[in-house]
């Protein structure tokens, strides 16, 4: 296929916005139009950057009217200049479009928030690429589970997974609707063991023997993961750090750079010009990479608002079949979109052991304890040591 594919966006919210803004920076596709219900500053953010917009139903097409949006028609009107759609609308919406997905021959793309029978195919592209080229339809998982196929993937590629088990915490809210929704000064457990993450994985991974625990936290910055992997053999940190930097859209941070905590990290986004400071990556602390004894400890960061952005790029091109190899299109969405392996990698941080040598000069003493300083972050309550070992 050497024209362009034409993409419609479905749902113009959290992620629906990014997908859009990503099909542009792609040199095999083109974005026919988005389509929602509102008419409020997001649908005509959409208006300035000159995004032909179309209207869920004819009621929604006369209120948007009414409100001044320029509308180009309805849905229907779109999906007859369209390849494959992107279904962005929340959680059972997008099951019941399938239909007319299926009536007008559109192949169709759904987001984690349904069920892996919508399309009995769920992607990540790291992992299960090839399987999706050709298909009518196919299901991007969620912005966790999207973590745990890339993470956990990697070490299962190689044998090195016995069993797995990650604790989640999850943010509250998406920030732009912070002031109608989440948790004021909780933790909101789930009661469910697991949780709903592993099984999802499990889809993508069906041999991946893993168990999620999660749970939700009073911010708004991306959730974050704990994960314990009992190895099938011994493994040095530096063998971790192999797998892990060998592995696509997987990027190294580190606490010894100040980013010690998720807004850190979000402000990092920021300050290196990120596109709303989204972090496509999942961002693994290196110096909190621990070994002991056949077993391996991660921390990591998961932005749910980008994390899934670059798969549904990598989906596109595999349900239509404009690329057939899940590695080249993963190197063709990474670069448009600037993904990177190490968000520091040109001016990276001298590394010291807790025990630097005595030898070492003043300067190099200085930054060693401004290290162990950050590194001690995490030890806030009157309870914990004040130093970390």
């Amino acid at each position: 296929m050497n024209k362009k594919v034409r993409v419609a966006v479905n749902g113009y919210g959290v992620i629906g916005k990014r997908i859009a803004d990503a099909v542009l920076l792609q040199d095999d596709m083109e974005l026919a139009g988005i389509c929602d219900i509102i008419h409020d500053y997001r649908i005509r953010v959409a208006v300035e950057k000159g995004y032909k917009v179309f209207a869920a139903g004819s009621d929604n097409l006369e209120e948007m009217k009414a409100a001044g949006v320029p509308v180009e028609g309805l849905f229907e009107d779109l999906l007859e200049h369209t390849d494959v759609v992107v279904d962005c609308t929340p959680k059972k919406i997008a099951a019941q479009n399938r239909p007319l997905y299926e009536k007008t021959g559109v192949k169709a793309i759904y987001e984690g928030g349904e069920k892996h029978d919508v399309a009995g195919y769920s992607f990540v592209a790291q992992a299960n690429y090839e399987g999706a080229v050709g298909r009518q339809s196919t299901r991007v998982v969620s912005c966790n589970t999207t973590a745990l196929v890339r993470v956990l993937g990697a070490f299962q590629q190689r044998g090195l997974i016995k069993r797995a088990r990650t604790v989640i915490l999850r943010r509250a809210t998406d920030p732009w609707e912070s002031h109608t929704d989440g948790i004021i000064n909780s933790v909101i457990p789930e009661a469910k063991v697991p949780s709903h993450q592993g099984p999802d994985a499990q889809t993508v991974i069906p041999e991946l023997n893993l168990v999620t625990m999660a749970g939700a936290g009073s911010h708004n910055l991306s959730h974050i993961h704990f994960t314990m992997i009992e190895t099938t053999k011994p493994v040095s940190r530096n063998e971790v750090r192999e797998v892990l930097s060998l592995a696509s859209r997987i990027a190294f941070i580190r606490a010894r750079d100040n980013l010690v905590a998720l807004n850190s990290v979000i402000e990092l986004m920021r300050d290196l010009g990120r596109p709303r400071a989204d972090m496509w990556e999942v961002a693994v602390w290196e110096d909190s990479i621990g070994v002991d004894n056949g077993e391996i400890y991660l921390t990591y960061q998961v932005h749910n608002e980008a994390i899934t952005i670059p798969e549904n790029i990598d989906a596109i091109r595999a349900l239509t079949g404009i690329e057939k190899d899940g590695a080249r299109s993963i190197e063709k969405t990474d670069q448009s979109l600037g993904i990177t392996k190490d968000f520091l990698a040109a001016a990276k941080t001298a590394e010291f052991t807790s025990q630097p040598e005595v030898n070492i000069g003043p300067g190099e003493q200085a930054v060693h304890r401004t290290h162990m300083d950050c590194m001690c972050k995490g030890f806030k309550g009157s309870e914990e040591p004040t130093e970390w070992d």
